[in-house]
């Protein structure tokens, strides 16, 4: 994919090429934004611009020339891509990245190391990439991608060329998937309302296994309005056993209460993310006050934070249920 098929987030790109045009190419980047919205897409179409053998006039790829085909088949010498093996990036993988800096290109003018999750550097390797970013090399740049920048040095911080990476207008999202997924206007915009604005997890809400589990988190709100204890915690059962899986419903969760709040604060049935439920939103919305909707939003935020810090599950998302329900202790 070249810069010109990227979707959305053209002041990023006409950054990148200013700088190509100028000949000044920061040898350091941090492409930071939400996760799925097109970081490491674009940073790929970075790639293909610098090393195109033909399209450098037009400061983009022309996708067809011996470059841009092997970058497109992920066997270019010259772009490498770096990824956590585990938990985390370990040092041995930047100690292989500072080795191939040391030599030119192999092929084409620039060799470019793309950084996936950079955060998730151990403090060994955020040290030893330090050293690579306070001797930078003319004809290797490095791109650092994050959906998560605070959690880096900031060291490697101050060293880098910032790019942030703001959400996809839905229009954008719904185009995509109508144009690249072949799907229908009306399911295309309901699934890019859910999507936060990234094209990644809109790709991963395409599927029936998706719209399933929406459907039975935005039910869970339905009986939570019961206040039957006995009933709240038979829900905890929708929520799955698996770590991920529950983190995804807790942000359906969350996205049932904020309708119920826009609706209650707006009436304006066009600002929901779940449109199609709108009989759950509006019955929360009717029966809640504006306090009770935001006090669930930070009780299910809440639950999200603590899980994401490993806490206990089970007893986490009891709290959260009985707070959700008025059960206090």
């Amino acid at each position: 994919m070249s810069f010109k098929d990227v979707y959305g987030h053209e002041k990023q790109i006409k950054v990148l090429q200013s700088a190509m045009a100028k000949d000044r190419i920061p040898h350091a980047h941090l492409f930071y934004g939400a996760e799925g919205v097109g970081k490491k897409t674009v940073a790929e179409a970075f790639a293909k611009a610098l090393n195109c053998k033909s399209g450098r006039d037009s400061l983009d790829a022309c996708d067809a020339c011996s470059s841009c085909l092997k970058i497109d088949h992920g066997n270019h010498p010259d772009v490498i891509t770096i990824k956590a093996q585990g938990q985390s990036i370990i040092i041995q993988e930047i100690r292989e990245l500072q080795e191939q800096m040391k030599f030119s290109p192999f092929e084409g003018g620039k060799r470019i190391f793309i950084v996936v999750d950079a955060d998730r550097m151990n403090i060994v390797s955020a040290n030893a990439i330090l050293k690579t970013l306070e001797e930078p090399s003319a004809s290797n740049i490095l791109v650092l991608l994050t959906s998560r920048p605070h959690q880096l040095p900031a060291t490697v911080l101050s060293r880098c060329q910032h790019l942030r990476f703001n959400p996809l207008r839905r229009e954008t999202v719904a185009s995509f998937l109508e144009e690249k997924s072949s799907l229908d206007h009306k399911s295309a915009h309901l699934i890019a309302l859910s999507s936060g604005g990234s094209i990644g997890k809109a790709q991963a809400m395409n599927d029936e296994s998706y719209l399933t589990t929406r459907a039975t988190v935005l039910d869970i709100i339905a009986r939570i309005k019961t206040k039957d204890p006995l009933k709240l915690l038979s829900a905890l059962n929708d929520f799955g056993q698996e770590r991920k899986d529950i983190m995804e419903r807790l942000c359906i969760l969350m996205t049932g209460y904020r309708d119920a709040l826009v609706y209650k604060e707006t009436g304006d049935r066009d600002s929901l993310i779940n449109q199609d439920y709108i009989d759950i939103i509006k019955s929360v919305a009717e029966s809640e006050s504006g306090r009770d909707i935001v006090r669930c939003i930070r009780a299910v935020d809440r639950a999200f934070h603590t899980l994401s810090q490993n806490a206990n599950k089970q007893l986490t998302l009891e709290v959260m249920m009985f707070t959700l329900g008025r059960y206090r202790e």
